[in-house]
Order: C-alpha cells, then sequence, then structure tokens
C-alpha cells in the first residue's frame, strides 16, 4: 500500500476484492488497510507536515510540481477511464470526459488558481500600524472519497491541500480503489516529498478511525448526508476544522417558455449522468401543469430511447450501478413510488431486458408525483425522474426549495434574464441556466443545508485548506 508516499507492506492480512457491477466477477484483489496502518499515516503525515520540506515550499515550486503531476496523469487517462469502467460500471464514453479527463483539467486550473491567489497581503491598520495577513496550510488532512466520481473528487480535496502546503490521508471507497492506486504511482514518481501523502483505501470503519484520529488538523469529506452528520460530530469533540459535500434532491425548474426537447435532451446529462449515481443529479424536473404534457412526452421519448448494457460499449448510455446494495436499494425506491401513486411511465422494477446479471436497473420516468413523496424528497442515486407541475414562478421556486437538500439546480426558459431572475431566489449552492451546472474549477462548489458545508474549488476551495494569521504592529 502507498503509506508516506512509499509502497509498503500492510500490518494485517486482509484483502479488498474488487468487483465487476456488469459480471458479478472479482476483477482484483489488494491489502485492505488496518487501524495501524491508518495510525502509521497520519504520524507520517504528522511528521512531514511539522519537520519535512513542503509546506516550507515556495508556492511557485508547489504549483509546479502539480503542473508536472498533471502531465504525468494526462499520459494515462486512458488507463484510468478503463479502470473506472471496469470498478464502478460507468458507461466508457462518460468514464473517458468525466472521470479521466475532467480531473486533469482540474488540476491544472487549481494550480492556476494558487498561482493567482493572495496568499498574504499589508492592510493599512485603522489604529496606525500596518498590519500582515497571511494565509497557511491548515495541517495535516483526511480526505474521504466516495465510489460514484472517484478520481474527480480525488482531485478536488488532494490538489488544493498540496497546492496549500498540507499533508493528506486519503481513503478512498473499497469499491473504487483501482484508479487511486494509479494516482499513488503518479506521486510516487512526482516531486512530492515522503511522508505528505498515503493513499489507504478502506471501509466506513477505518474512515471513523481516520475522521477520529489526534494527529488530523481537518477532515474533508464526501458522501452521504447521514454519514456527514456522523462525520461533523467526530470532530466536534476536538474542534477539527470539517468541509462536507454531501447529498443532493436537486430540481430542474422548467419555466413555461422553454423548449420541451431542450429540456429532455438537457435532463439526460443533468438527472441521468453517472446512471444517476451522482450528488448534483437534477432528479426532480419542476413543468407548468399548462405543459405537463409536452414535457413528460418529451422527456419519455428520451428515457425510452436510452440504451443500457456493458458499460465498456461505446453505444451504452446507462451502466449498471455499482454494487447490489445499491441496486437493490434502487429497486426498493422504485416500489416504494408506485405504492405511493405514482406512475412509471418507463421503465420500473426489474431488470433492463438482456442485463440480468450485473447490477442494472431500468431507467424510469414517474409522473402524477407530489411533493410529499419519498421519491421526491429523498435521494435516490440511481437512474430516477421524477416529474412535478406548478403553477406560476412562486411555485415553482417553493417546490424547487421543499427539501432538506440545496446542492445544485437549473432554469430552463427561452429569456436568459428571467431564469437567472428564478434562479436568485433558489436556495442552494450551485445553479446552471438551461444547462446542467457546469463545474468550473474556479467557481466554488458546495451545498447548503443537508447538503453541507464548505466549497471546493477556486478560491474558496483553496482557503478551505489554509488558516489565516494577522502580524501587527509592522
Amino acid at each position: 500500500m502507498y503509506l508516506g508516499g512509499r509502497w509498503q507492506p500492510p500490518t494485517g492480512d486482509g484483502v479488498i476484492e474488487v468487483v465487476s457491477p456488469h459480471t458479478e466477477a472479482v476483477i482484483a484483489r489488494l491489502a485492505a488497510p488496518a487501524t495501524a496502518d491508518v495510525d502509521a499515516a497520519v504520524l507520517a503525515a504528522r511528521e512531514a507536515f511539522d519537520h519535512g520540506p513542503w509546506q516550507r515550499t515556495p508556492v511557485t515550486e508547489r504549483v509546479a510540481a502539480i503542473r508536472d503531476l498533471a502531465e504525468r496523469y494526462t499520459a494515462r487517462e486512458p488507463e484510468i477511464a478503463a479502470l473506472v469502467t471496469a470498478e464502478m460500471g460507468a458507461p466508457v464514453r462518460f468514464s473517458r470526459s468525466a472521470h479521466a479527463r475532467l480531473p486533469g483539467v482540474m488540476m491544472r486550473a487549481l494550480a492556476d488558481v494558487a498561482a493567482g491567489f493572495p496568499w498574504e497581503e499589508t492592510r493599512p491598520g485603522y489604529l496606525g500600524a500596518d498590519v500582515l495577513v497571511t494565509h497557511e496550510p491548515v495541517g495535516v488532512v483526511a480526505a474521504i472519497v466516495p465510489w460514484n466520481m472517484p478520481v474527480f473528487l480525488t482531485v478536488a480535496k488532494l490538489i488544493p491541500a498540496l497546492l496549500a502546503g498540507c499533508s493528506v490521508v486519503l481513503k478512498p471507497s473499497p469499491e473504487t480503489p483501482l484508479d487511486a492506486y494509479v494516482m499513488a504511482e503518479l506521486l510516487s514518481e512526482s516531486g512530492i516529498p515522503p511522508g505528505v501523502v498515503s493513499i489507504l483505501p478502506g471501509d466506513g470503519a477505518l474512515g471513523a478511525h481516520l475522521v477520529a484520529h489526534p494527529g488530523v488538523d481537518k477532515v474533508s469529506f464526501t458522501g452521504s448526508t447521514a454519514a456527514g452528520r456522523q462525520v461533523a460530530a467526530a470532530c466536534a469533540p476536538a474542534l477539527r476544522r470539517v468541509s462536507l459535500e454531501l447529498g443532493g434532491k436537486s430540481a430542474a425548474v422548467v419555466l413555461d417558455d422553454a423548449d420541451p426537447e431542450k429540456v429532455a435532451a438537457g435532463a439526460q446529462v443533468s438527472a441521468l449522468m453517472n446512471g444517476g449515481q451522482a450528488c448534483v443529479a437534477q432528479t426532480r424536473i419542476l413543468v407548468p401543469r399548462s405543459r405537463y404534457r409536452e414535457h413528460v412526452e418529451a422527456l419519455s421519448e428520451m428515457v425510452w430511447t436510452l440504451r443500457v448494457g456493458d458499460p465498456a460499449d461505446e453505444a451504452t448510455d446507462i451502466g449498471p450501478l455499482v454494487s447490489a446494495r445499491q441496486r437493490d436499494r434502487v429497486h426498493g425506491y422504485l416500489e416504494i413510488g408506485l405504492r405511493e401513486g405514482a406512475k412509471a411511465v418507463v421503465g420500473g422494477p426489474g431488470a433492463p431486458p438482456g442485463c440480468e446479471r450485473g447490477w442494472y436497473v431500468r431507467p424510469t420516468l414517474f409522473t402524477e408525483v407530489t411533493p410529499d413523496m419519498r421519491i421526491a424528497r429523498e435521494e435516490i442515486f440511481g437512474p430516477v425522474i421524477t416529474v412535478l407541475g406548478y403553477d406560476g414562478d412562486d411555485e415553482a421556486v417553493a417546490l424547487a426549495d421543499s427539501t432538506e437538500y440545496g446542492l445544485s439546480g437549473s432554469v430552463w426558459s427561452a429569456d436568459p434574464g428571467r431564469a437567472l431572475a428564478v434562479a436568485r431566489r433558489l436556495h442552494s449552492g450551485t445553479i446552471g441556466i438551461n444547462a446542467a451546472y457546469s463545474m468550473d474549477p474556479v467557481a466554488p462548489f458546495g451545498g447548503v443545508k443537508a447538503s453541507g458545508i464548505g466549497r471546493e474549488f477556486g478560491r474558496e476551495g483553496l482557503a478551505g485548506y489554509l488558516t489565516t494569521k494577522s502580524v501587527s504592529g509592522m
């Protein structure tokens, strides 16, 4: 395992088995870290931060090291795309663009953000003497990454932390550890000093040990809202800094002048990306009742024509879900929706034709959905879209904000100015206009309410790995 910046044997004999969501066959076995390995990783990170060169390295050199890492990463993008498709079932076209190519773009962009960041400034003091304000690395970071966007979310945490001068212990999900090993290989070839980074894939118990470790200064967690609450509670006694990117039940607010065909095409991306296994998935489509039938027809045609099957096939739109547990969870919600009175106009419970093996779910479109239904309020994390009707912009905004989440969303209109006016009223961290929200690396990303605390990307994301010091009397 990659511990303390070196390849080392584990202390125990546990094994992580990586299972193909398409064939249900074991495709890889790797060492499972024990809590003693976490202790060793945190100790190495602590030593590297307190006494090593990385946090004392000039920012320009840290930026250059990350740009070099990005170049090395780019050369291995095809391999990373294939690994993500194999380990979590993402269609290979999506793996190439979002899982593999986008992280490299993000690395370069985050390096640019750091290069232009105001690391220190002198302010004229109100009481006379000038004040020096500096931004310094927060320390040892525990970064916990889920299985749904493993490379992208690794980059979102690891790269800003390194640019800030922090040391990092990264815990990928046991479902998707293979791409993390490529990242470890790249780090071992780069100019990052020993001890600065450890990568230990493991389960929730391992993550809990890492989060509560007294040697950790900050926790950066992406996962479910329920798990995020546990992470926050574990950090509270030590007043440990924490950032949480959690669940979502995002809404696409379709105004009465929007084109149904364009909305349906957009929903294929915004609602069904990664098979719906995305916290930003806009699975609630809010349409005016006056045009309800038009939008349902366009959405039905889009969902009906999706090709489901082997994720390695170039023609596949929807692959399997990541695990049998996730498939069963989504099937459970399909049954709940029918019991609550919703109508599955496309899809429903059961495996898609020809997909009896593998963890597949039929892409499903629910109509006649009411806001009180569980399928309209709870995060399903699968290829399931709900359509809800409304009358007037005020009701649309109220409906969009009616869940406990506030992560993403979009507004669709022939009038961009009108769409922006509605977007300003929505209580959500990120909004797209006539498109799925685009994760631009210079734009801060994160949610409100039960969707999390803190931001990733942009200057705000980098600042999350920094602490501020004021020196007066200059």
